[in-house]
Protein backbone atom coordinates (compact mmCIF):
# COMPACT_ATOMS: atom_id res chain seq x y z
CA UNK A 1 0.00 0.00 0.00
CA UNK A 2 1.47 3.29 -1.08
CA UNK A 3 0.86 6.20 1.25
CA UNK A 4 1.80 9.86 1.10
CA UNK A 5 2.00 12.36 3.96
CA UNK A 6 1.41 15.94 2.86
CA UNK A 7 2.36 19.08 4.84
CA UNK A 8 -1.19 19.40 6.15
CA UNK A 9 -0.90 16.12 8.00
CA UNK A 10 -3.34 14.34 5.73
CA UNK A 11 -2.69 10.84 4.50
CA UNK A 12 -3.51 10.07 0.90
CA UNK A 13 -3.37 6.62 -0.67
CA UNK A 14 -4.04 5.87 -4.32
CA UNK A 15 -3.55 2.10 -4.21
CA UNK A 16 -6.04 0.30 -6.47
CA UNK A 17 -8.64 -1.98 -4.96
CA UNK A 18 -7.80 -5.60 -5.75
CA UNK A 19 -10.58 -7.98 -6.82
CA UNK A 20 -10.68 -10.99 -4.53
CA UNK A 21 -8.79 -9.19 -1.78
CA UNK A 22 -11.71 -9.69 0.60
CA UNK A 23 -12.27 -13.37 -0.09
CA UNK A 24 -13.10 -15.29 3.10
CA UNK A 25 -14.24 -12.02 4.72
CA UNK A 26 -17.76 -11.41 6.06
CA UNK A 27 -19.04 -7.83 5.96
CA UNK A 28 -22.10 -6.59 7.86
CA UNK A 29 -23.64 -3.39 6.50
CA UNK A 30 -26.39 -1.56 8.37
CA UNK A 31 -28.60 0.54 6.15
CA UNK A 32 -27.37 -1.77 3.41
CA UNK A 33 -30.48 -1.83 1.24
CA UNK A 34 -29.93 1.51 -0.49
CA UNK A 35 -27.75 4.59 -0.90
CA UNK A 36 -24.21 4.57 0.46
CA UNK A 37 -24.90 1.34 2.34
CA UNK A 38 -25.92 -0.58 -0.77
CA UNK A 39 -23.04 0.87 -2.79
CA UNK A 40 -20.67 -0.28 -0.05
CA UNK A 41 -22.27 -3.73 0.04
CA UNK A 42 -22.00 -4.11 -3.73
CA UNK A 43 -18.37 -2.96 -3.74
CA UNK A 44 -17.37 -5.21 -0.84
CA UNK A 45 -19.09 -8.20 -2.45
CA UNK A 46 -17.29 -7.54 -5.74
CA UNK A 47 -14.01 -7.60 -3.79
CA UNK A 48 -14.92 -11.09 -2.61
CA UNK A 49 -16.61 -10.54 0.75
CA UNK A 50 -19.80 -12.27 1.76
CA UNK A 51 -22.12 -9.43 2.71
CA UNK A 52 -24.91 -9.30 5.27
CA UNK A 53 -27.42 -6.50 4.91
CA UNK A 54 -29.30 -5.15 7.91
CA UNK A 55 -32.20 -2.80 7.30
CA UNK A 56 -35.59 -1.77 8.58
CA UNK A 57 -37.65 -2.20 5.41
CA UNK A 58 -38.22 -5.80 4.32
CA UNK A 59 -39.16 -4.90 0.74
CA UNK A 60 -36.06 -2.76 0.21
CA UNK A 61 -33.85 -5.43 1.76
CA UNK A 62 -35.31 -8.18 -0.39
CA UNK A 63 -34.75 -6.16 -3.56
CA UNK A 64 -31.20 -5.25 -2.59
CA UNK A 65 -30.35 -8.82 -1.69
CA UNK A 66 -31.71 -10.03 -5.03
CA UNK A 67 -29.65 -7.46 -6.95
CA UNK A 68 -26.50 -8.81 -5.33
CA UNK A 69 -27.38 -12.47 -5.78
CA UNK A 70 -28.38 -11.93 -9.41
CA UNK A 71 -24.76 -10.91 -10.02
CA UNK A 72 -23.51 -14.10 -8.44
CA UNK A 73 -22.43 -12.35 -5.25
CA UNK A 74 -22.72 -13.82 -1.77
CA UNK A 75 -25.29 -12.00 0.34
CA UNK A 76 -28.03 -12.39 2.89
CA UNK A 77 -30.32 -9.95 4.67
CA UNK A 78 -31.86 -9.44 8.10
CA UNK A 79 -34.62 -7.06 9.18
CA UNK A 80 -33.92 -4.93 12.23
CA UNK A 81 -34.22 -1.36 13.41
CA UNK A 82 -30.71 -0.36 14.51
CA UNK A 83 -32.23 2.03 17.06
CA UNK A 84 -34.02 -0.83 18.81
CA UNK A 85 -31.46 -2.44 21.11
CA UNK A 86 -33.55 -5.56 21.74
CA UNK A 87 -34.14 -6.13 18.02
CA UNK A 88 -30.46 -5.69 17.32
CA UNK A 89 -29.45 -8.06 20.11
CA UNK A 90 -31.77 -10.72 18.68
CA UNK A 91 -30.76 -10.31 15.03
CA UNK A 92 -27.05 -9.99 15.75
CA UNK A 93 -27.18 -13.12 17.89
CA UNK A 94 -28.79 -14.94 14.97
CA UNK A 95 -26.12 -13.67 12.57
CA UNK A 96 -23.28 -14.62 14.91
CA UNK A 97 -24.55 -18.20 15.09
CA UNK A 98 -23.80 -18.64 11.39
CA UNK A 99 -21.21 -16.01 10.49
CA UNK A 100 -17.99 -14.53 11.84
CA UNK A 101 -17.99 -10.89 10.71
CA UNK A 102 -14.64 -9.27 10.03
CA UNK A 103 -15.99 -6.02 8.55
CA UNK A 104 -18.72 -3.78 9.97
CA UNK A 105 -20.05 -0.79 8.06
CA UNK A 106 -22.45 1.38 10.05
CA UNK A 107 -24.31 3.20 7.30
CA UNK A 108 -27.86 3.43 8.64
CA UNK A 109 -28.81 7.05 9.15
CA UNK A 110 -31.51 9.68 8.81
CA UNK A 111 -31.60 13.43 8.22
CA UNK A 112 -33.27 15.74 10.72
CA UNK A 113 -36.03 18.14 9.79
CA UNK A 114 -34.64 21.12 7.89
CA UNK A 115 -35.95 23.56 10.50
CA UNK A 116 -34.43 21.61 13.39
CA UNK A 117 -32.37 24.28 15.11
CA UNK A 118 -31.59 23.58 18.75
CA UNK A 119 -34.45 25.66 20.14
CA UNK A 120 -36.88 24.50 17.45
CA UNK A 121 -36.25 20.76 17.76
CA UNK A 122 -38.88 18.68 19.50
CA UNK A 123 -37.91 15.97 21.95
CA UNK A 124 -39.37 13.39 19.58
CA UNK A 125 -37.29 14.66 16.66
CA UNK A 126 -34.13 14.79 18.77
CA UNK A 127 -34.69 11.24 20.01
CA UNK A 128 -35.56 9.93 16.54
CA UNK A 129 -32.39 11.18 14.89
CA UNK A 130 -29.94 10.37 17.67
CA UNK A 131 -31.45 6.94 18.30
CA UNK A 132 -30.70 5.92 14.71
CA UNK A 133 -27.56 7.90 13.88
CA UNK A 134 -25.74 7.45 17.18
CA UNK A 135 -27.38 4.71 19.24
CA UNK A 136 -27.68 2.56 16.13
CA UNK A 137 -23.91 2.64 15.66
CA UNK A 138 -23.40 1.72 19.30
CA UNK A 139 -25.90 -1.13 19.06
CA UNK A 140 -24.09 -2.75 16.16
CA UNK A 141 -20.60 -2.17 17.55
CA UNK A 142 -21.40 -3.66 20.94
CA UNK A 143 -22.76 -6.79 19.23
CA UNK A 144 -20.22 -7.35 16.48
CA UNK A 145 -16.97 -5.85 17.78
CA UNK A 146 -16.33 -8.40 20.57
CA UNK A 147 -15.74 -11.27 18.12
CA UNK A 148 -13.45 -9.04 16.06
CA UNK A 149 -11.42 -8.12 19.13
CA UNK A 150 -11.33 -11.75 20.24
CA UNK A 151 -10.08 -12.89 16.83
CA UNK A 152 -7.81 -9.85 16.45
CA UNK A 153 -9.29 -9.25 13.03
CA UNK A 154 -11.73 -6.48 12.24
CA UNK A 155 -12.48 -3.33 10.30
CA UNK A 156 -15.21 -1.06 11.69
CA UNK A 157 -16.25 1.82 9.46
CA UNK A 158 -18.78 4.41 10.60
CA UNK A 159 -20.45 6.59 7.99
CA UNK A 160 -20.74 10.13 9.30
CA UNK A 161 -21.07 13.40 7.38
CA UNK A 162 -19.24 16.59 6.56
CA UNK A 163 -22.07 18.45 8.29
CA UNK A 164 -20.88 16.84 11.52
CA UNK A 165 -17.39 18.28 11.19
CA UNK A 166 -17.11 20.92 13.87
CA UNK A 167 -13.89 22.08 12.22
CA UNK A 168 -15.83 23.39 9.24
CA UNK A 169 -19.34 22.73 7.91
CA UNK A 170 -20.55 21.71 11.37
CA UNK A 171 -20.09 25.22 12.72
CA UNK A 172 -22.81 26.72 10.52
CA UNK A 173 -25.63 25.85 12.90
CA UNK A 174 -29.01 24.37 12.09
CA UNK A 175 -29.94 20.72 11.55
CA UNK A 176 -28.97 20.32 15.19
CA UNK A 177 -29.90 16.67 15.79
CA UNK A 178 -28.23 15.55 12.55
CA UNK A 179 -25.01 17.56 12.91
CA UNK A 180 -24.62 16.65 16.57
CA UNK A 181 -25.36 12.97 16.02
CA UNK A 182 -22.73 12.74 13.30
CA UNK A 183 -20.17 14.65 15.35
CA UNK A 184 -20.88 12.26 18.20
CA UNK A 185 -20.20 9.29 15.91
CA UNK A 186 -16.84 10.84 15.07
CA UNK A 187 -16.11 11.00 18.80
CA UNK A 188 -17.32 7.44 19.34
CA UNK A 189 -15.00 6.32 16.54
CA UNK A 190 -11.97 8.00 18.10
CA UNK A 191 -12.80 6.75 21.57
CA UNK A 192 -13.38 3.14 20.54
CA UNK A 193 -10.24 3.11 18.39
CA UNK A 194 -8.26 4.11 21.47
CA UNK A 195 -9.99 1.48 23.58
CA UNK A 196 -9.00 -1.20 21.09
CA UNK A 197 -5.37 -0.13 21.08
CA UNK A 198 -5.46 1.91 17.86
CA UNK A 199 -4.95 -1.21 15.79
CA UNK A 200 -2.75 -3.11 18.22
CA UNK A 201 -5.53 -5.63 18.86
CA UNK A 202 -6.07 -6.29 15.18
CA UNK A 203 -9.11 -4.04 14.82
CA UNK A 204 -9.17 -0.76 12.90
CA UNK A 205 -11.96 1.70 13.74
CA UNK A 206 -12.57 4.65 11.44
CA UNK A 207 -15.23 7.05 10.19
CA UNK A 208 -15.83 8.31 6.68
CA UNK A 209 -17.50 11.33 5.17
CA UNK A 210 -18.92 10.29 1.78
CA UNK A 211 -19.61 13.94 0.85
CA UNK A 212 -22.77 14.99 -1.00
CA UNK A 213 -23.97 11.96 -2.95
CA UNK A 214 -26.94 11.00 -5.12
CA UNK A 215 -28.99 9.13 -2.53
CA UNK A 216 -32.49 9.50 -1.12
CA UNK A 217 -31.00 11.88 1.44
CA UNK A 218 -28.63 13.72 -0.90
CA UNK A 219 -31.04 14.07 -3.82
CA UNK A 220 -30.59 13.36 -7.55
CA UNK A 221 -28.63 16.54 -8.26
CA UNK A 222 -25.78 15.82 -5.82
CA UNK A 223 -22.32 16.04 -7.42
CA UNK A 224 -21.19 12.50 -6.49
CA UNK A 225 -22.58 9.05 -7.07
CA UNK A 226 -23.19 6.71 -4.15
CA UNK A 227 -20.41 4.52 -5.53
CA UNK A 228 -17.96 7.43 -5.33
CA UNK A 229 -19.08 8.11 -1.78
CA UNK A 230 -18.57 4.47 -0.80
CA UNK A 231 -15.12 4.05 -2.34
CA UNK A 232 -13.28 5.07 0.83
CA UNK A 233 -15.30 2.46 2.74
CA UNK A 234 -13.96 -0.22 0.40
CA UNK A 235 -10.43 1.06 0.84
CA UNK A 236 -10.66 1.14 4.63
CA UNK A 237 -12.13 -2.37 4.66
CA UNK A 238 -9.27 -3.62 2.46
CA UNK A 239 -6.35 -2.00 4.28
CA UNK A 240 -3.73 -4.42 5.61
CA UNK A 241 -2.80 -3.85 9.23
CA UNK A 242 0.78 -2.62 9.54
CA UNK A 243 2.75 -1.14 12.40
CA UNK A 244 2.21 2.38 11.07
CA UNK A 245 -1.42 2.01 9.95
CA UNK A 246 -3.43 4.99 11.12
CA UNK A 247 -6.87 4.47 12.65
CA UNK A 248 -9.41 6.35 14.73
CA UNK A 249 -9.78 9.15 12.20
CA UNK A 250 -12.38 10.74 9.95
CA UNK A 251 -11.59 10.07 6.28
CA UNK A 252 -12.77 11.61 3.05
CA UNK A 253 -11.51 10.35 -0.32
CA UNK A 254 -8.83 8.29 1.48
CA UNK A 255 -7.53 11.37 3.29
CA UNK A 256 -7.77 12.27 6.97
CA UNK A 257 -9.87 15.37 7.55
CA UNK A 258 -10.24 17.31 10.83
CA UNK A 259 -13.52 17.05 12.67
Amino acid sequence: MSGEHNPGGLVVDDSPLVPGSLSNQVAVITGGSRGIGFAAALGLAKLGAEVILIGKNLENLTQANKKLQDQGLKSSSFVADVADSKQMDQICSEILKNFTPTILVNSAGVMSERTAKTLRTSVDEWDRVLSINLNGVFNSIRNFAPIMVENRNGRIINVTACLGRMSGPGTNGGLAPYRISKSAVNALTKNFASETGSGKRGVLVDAICPAHCQTDMGGPDAPRTAEQGAETILWLASRPLKEDTLTGFLWEDRAIVPW
